[in-house]
């Protein structure tokens, strides 16, 4: 969440900002500094009463005291009182509209955002010798790997059953993606699946992405449309020192994602789920670093994907497609020679000091200065389209081959036919 304090010192570069995301609700800022002057003219007042309420309840004390009549000034007092009780209620509703309307706006865009997709990298090659190409769900129903058509009737579409080779090449590559990052310093955590609304709040999916979540009408709980959501809230209310930033923490969680609105020849097969797994990177850091650690993060995520052979791309993405809460996202993409389109298996993002400012996550520096942290996440990696270009990419007429870094995973060097 912006500061108000930021938005009232830098308006114009905050609505410049959002022009660039083509946020067109620019409104909403006149009606934040509104409601802030609002809100202080207020805030002034109540000081001024509750000071002069405690004044007087001084100088009846004195009165008392001395056996002096105090008649005149209770009377003054419950009046003041009751002013200061109004004007508590104004200041409530006031903070309520505010806060409302700051959670609507997005983080401003880092510098470099533009309004295009760069295209930083792109490593085209697909490795395919096999004329005869299938797709990665005829190559799940070929090599009996994926039942779309089981999950179907266990829930609805979007909710695949894996099986044999491929129910163990799954739990393959989630332990791989955590084994590398616990090598690479981050810290594992094992978390819940359901979050309340502050937890949701706190990173940003509300009020941004409540169509897409499912929700728990009963207990009046999330399920997790990805582990950023309970892995950054392990730090909420926390003050860190600053000798042990940068804090890196990975988990390996299912996600929930109604994907409303999906449909088309683009959601077949493992494109697009309403459950899937993903293991996924954060780094808490101060302000001067966050960009720096960013750019390792991007690197780290793209050695994960060279490390399993993938033709692959690395984008900046423009001010219109970067997350709610990001000040700048890289996307990385794997190419699918079958389907000839790019799948996003990795979005890495600094949100800055938006998300650590509505969790309070702090530091203290070297001086003693209480100030927010920033805050990064990004999947490492997310499996579905990891797993259906895997297929695809190292396929054969009667045999799937497995890259080299997972066989002591699988336990297995290929997938073969089930009869």
């Amino acid at each position: 969440m912006l500061p108000v304090s930021f938005i009232r010192e830098n308006r114009e570069k905050v609505i410049e900002g959002l022009k660039t995301r083509k946020f067109y609700n620019i409104y909403l800022i006149d009606r934040i500094l509104s409601l802030d002057k609002e809100k202080r003219k207020i805030q002034f007042k109540y000081n001024e009463y509750l000071a002069a309420s405690n004044n007087l309840s001084k100088e009846i004390g004195k009165l008392f005291t001395n056996g002096k009549g105090t008649q005149s000034l209770r009377s003054q007092s419950l009046k003041l009182k009751s002013e200061i009780h109004e004007l508590n209620k104004k200041l409530y509703q006031k903070s309520k509209l505010l806060k409302e309307a700051l959670l609507k706006i997005p983080n401003i865009p880092y510098k470099l955002v533009s309004e295009t997709n760069d295209i930083l990298y792109n490593c085209h090659s697909s490795h395919l010798l096999n004329k005869k190409k299938l797709s990665h769900w005829e190559l799940a129903n070929k090599f009996h790997l994926i039942d779309c058509q089981l999950g179907a009737t266990i829930s609805q579409s979007g909710f695949p059953v894996y099986i044999g080779q491929g129910a163990r090449l799954q739990r393959a590559l989630v332990q791989y993606f955590l084994d590398q990052n616990i090598r690479a310093g981050y810290i594992e955590y094992a978390l819940p699946y359901l979050v309340n609304e502050s937890s949701v709040q706190g990173t940003g999916q509300l009020p941004d992405k409540e169509e897409q979540m499912y929700y728990i009408t009963r207990d009046f709980l999330y399920l997790i449309p990805t582990g950023e959501i309970p892995l950054i809230n392990c730090f909420r209310d926390k003050i860190l020192p600053e000798n042990k930033l940068p804090i890196k923490a990975t988990t390996y969680t299912p996600c929930f994602r109604r994907e409303a609105g999906s449909y088309g020849a683009n959601v077949r097969g493992l494109n697009r789920l309403h459950q899937f797994d993903k293991v996924e990177i954060v780094q808490i850091s101060t302000p001067d670093t966050s960009y720096d650690i960013l750019e390792e993060m991007v690197k780290y995520v793209q050695g994960l994907l060279m490390n399993l052979n993938f033709p692959f791309r690395l984008l900046r993405l423009c001010g219109r497609d970067i997350g709610f809460t990001s000040s700048l996202t890289y996307d990385l993409e794997i190419y699918s020679d079958i389907q000839k389109r790019w799948l996003e298996v990795s979005s890495i993002s600094n949100c800055t000091d938006f998300q650590t400012n509505r969790l309070n996550i702090r530091y203290k520096n070297n001086v003693g200065k209480i100030l927010f942290c920033h805050a990064l996440n990004g999947s490492a990696l997310a499996l579905p389209r990891i797993l259906a270009v895997l297929l695809e990419e190292n396929q054969y007429e009667k045999e799937i081959l497995i890259p080299n870094v997972l066989v002591s995973y699988t336990g297995f060097e290929k997938i073969t036919l089930p009869f």
